[in-house]
């Protein structure tokens, strides 16, 4: 299933959503434009290696000092390549409006940040012992679903389903595709650390977005504004004839 739309209403312009996804785009670009052994130097000191903080010796014979934090933060603006920065951006565009539109910028971008260094410490806890630089938006993202899921529960989103070469389009439940897509996260993460192979199983930092999205949905509940501080809704901000919390709108000419 892939994600198109939401049919949650938004009042405000998500410039901090369009802004981050802005700022990983360049910071991308400048990351693949950089010459082979450049890149690996770059990514040596600005992805996160877990082994870099909780093995001291190994961090010293590789010339990264143990002390040097920024790599909690930084690494969530890198990318692996182009498939990894779309898929991250996508999901960002969709989910990341509805939650910014509630907390407001200000708090939008600090709720990220503070999902996306849990994250890191998630996978870097898990992975003690991991040499394998690991980067990407996608913890920051799933604390942002992890919100989306906890703020609007009985919301609807559209989804493509490609069967053969022809796409279908399905409105479905948001808390079950998201449930589908932490439920698989859980599965992958527990099973990797059964295996004794933790550390990107598949390339994918499974403890990142589970951490990130355990985050996201337990700080929303704190730091989200009060509901008395925006406007009343009008019953036809829905979008597609859906109301803000994602029901129906009843009978009516917008139907």
């Amino acid at each position: 299933m892939f994600p198109i739309m939401t049919t949650v209403a938004t009042r405000y312009a998500p410039i901090v959503t369009w802004s981050l996804i802005l700022v990983n785009t360049i910071v991308f670009l400048g990351e693949i434009a950089l010459p082979a052994g450049a890149q690996q130097a770059f990514l040596q000191h600005y992805a996160l290696i877990p082994a870099r903080f909780f093995h001291p010796d190994w961090a010293a014979n590789h010339g990264v000092g143990r002390a040097m934090y920024l790599p909690f933060i930084s690494n969530i603006f890198l990318h692996g390549g182009w498939l990894h920065l779309i898929m991250n951006m996508w999901a960002l565009y969709i989910f990341g409006p509805p939650v910014e539109d509630r907390l407001g910028g200000t708090r939008f971008l600090a709720f990220y940040m503070l999902c996306g260094i849990g994250a890191s410490a998630a996978h870097a806890y898990v992975n003690a012992g991991s040499i394998i630089p690991a980067l990407g938006a996608s913890g920051a993202i799933a604390g942002v679903m992890g919100a989306y899921i906890r703020l609007f529960p009985r919301s609807r989103m559209l989804v493509m389903v490609p069967i053969f070469i022809f796409p279908f389009f399905f409105e479905i439940y948001a808390a079950l595709f998201i449930g589908i897509w932490i439920a698989i996260q859980l599965v992958q993460g527990v099973g990797g650390l059964m295996s004794g192979m933790a550390a990107l199983s598949g390339g994918i930092a499974w403890w990142a977005h589970i951490g990130g999205f355990s985050l996201g949905w337990l700080a929303v509940g704190i730091i989200r504004h009060g509901d008395h501080i925006y406007r009343a809704y009008h019953r036809d901000e829905g979008v597609l004839g859906f109301l803000p919390n994602g029901q129906r709108t009843g009978k009516g000419p917008w139907l």
